[in-house]
């Protein structure tokens, strides 16, 4: 690799800028719903299939597992996707998915639907090579060129007319594109290796917990074999600040529900919080559960490792006494599929969904009266899954981000292959 960060005139001279309607034809897909989708037909591209993983190209393995369409072809319909063709999304929840694209390898142009929320931008001649076009987009200037043009609120839309428009920048030479293509893919790579070895343990996880998490015989029982949460507690449930978040960093961490990820783990994104009262600072047994909302039910034990954190409004904290119980267990039952179905009838309210303080309180936790040894045993083997999944997932953090920042590097030109 060589810099090319001085030299701009050899930059010009060896890349292009055209726009997208210089490059492609566009055609729109198929709008047809999951419902009406089966087994029988010809496999059908949705656009939530573009937001799985990686996915910037689509294999004959990829689309012979996804859900069919049973239509017959009559002629050369546009909705069917040929290879090389490159796969736009026109909507996204988040707004730099509307410049997500996938290309399609159909080297035998099997028919293969462009579906639901989907455009395909067809190339008019060779000026790009087939892998070069799964990335082409995802430079920062081609990025807020589609935020530009995205409309809406909690969902984004862009239309296939309007990103006609848009410019994005190559080398005019072949090889070079084949080469940057090549380095890109060993990230993509690295990447989905590590997405399938979360998934895996994620998996392994959620057995554990059903056989871990189940009575045995030798455990000891009372008259009873559920307990309430309130009375493993050593203090009242407690609602959270109401206070606005800063990016005050000599302020406590501030703990929302969108710090808190599906795995339970808290996510830093530069929020904290002026706390006054010390009651609203988390401390070691601490398990705050989300009380409203789409992640209701939600709940995240405290870990000192996370640092000083003071918790939102819409979250409410349990102080688990370490007398009673262990807070790791607690925190692995409150993440079982019994404690999910609870949620799920408990939140079934006219409106906005949501569990109250008094509610959890009453929350019947299963097969509790056996030793506290026996809880911290299931909480080991439980948390040793967690710690190596954490690193795991750290490790494909790290790179997404090499990833994004080679893009930014050979798809500018700014370093050369």
């Amino acid at each position: 690799m060589t810099s090319n960060k001085t030299n701009k005139n050899n930059l010009s001279k060896n890349w292009e800028k055209k726009c997208l309607d210089n490059l492609f034809s566009f055609h729109g897909g198929l709008g047809i719903s999951r419902e009406q989708l089966g087994n029988k037909g010809i496999p059908y591209l949705h656009y939530g299939d573009m937001h799985k993983g990686t996915f910037s190209s689509v294999s004959y393995d990829d689309y012979t597992a996804l859900p069919k369409y049973d239509i017959k072809i009559n002629g050369n319909e546009d909705f069917l996707m040929k290879d090389g063709d490159v796969i736009f999304l026109d909507a996204s929840e988040d707004l730099t998915g509307t410049s997500r694209c996938v290309v399609i390898d159909n080297p035998d142009n099997k028919p293969f639907i462009a579906g639901l929320h989907t455009f395909i931008a067809r190339p008019l001649d060779n000026s790009l090579c087939k892998w070069y076009k799964k990335y082409f987009t995802q430079t920062q200037d081609v990025q807020k060129q589609f935020e530009r043009l995205s409309v809406g609120f909690k969902v984004y839309g862009v239309n296939r007319n309007s990103i006609k428009n848009i410019v994005v920048s190559f080398p005019s030479d072949i090889k070079e594109q084949q080469k940057i293509a090549k380095i890109l893919a060993k990230w993509d790579e690295a990447i989905e290796l590590q997405e399938r070895l979360i998934e895996k343990l994620e998996i392994q996880k959620k057995g554990l917990m059903k056989k871990l998490l189940m009575p045995k015989k030798d455990w000891k029982k009372t008259n009873s074999t559920k307990i309430r949460l309130i009375d493993l507690c050593s203090a009242k449930p407690l609602y959270g600040l109401n206070e606005a978040a800063t990016d005050d960093i000599t302020l406590p961490r501030y703990l929302r529900i969108t710090d808190i990820n599906d795995n339970g783990n808290y996510v830093y994104q530069g929020a904290h919080v002026y706390c006054e009262d010390d009651v609203y600072i988390l401390k070691r047994n601490d398990i705050v559960f989300a009380r409203t909302g789409a992640s209701v039910g939600k709940s995240y034990l405290y870990n000192e490792a996370d640092g000083e954190l003071a918790f939102a409004g819409f979250l409410i904290k349990f102080s688990i006494d370490p007398k009673k119980a262990d807070s790791r267990f607690i925190s692995y039952c409150c993440n079982s599929k019994e404690y999910w179905k609870w949620v799920e009838i408990n939140c079934a309210r006219s409106g906005q969904p949501g569990i109250n303080a008094e509610e959890y309180s009453s929350l019947n936790l299963p097969y509790f009266n056996f030793a506290q040894e026996e809880q911290k045993k299931i909480a080991n083997i439980l948390n040793k899954l967690d710690i190596e999944t954490h690193l795991h997932f750290q490790k494909l953090e790290l790179f997404k981000k090499q990833r994004k920042a080679l893009m930014q590097l050979l798809l500018t030109g700014t370093v050369r292959v």
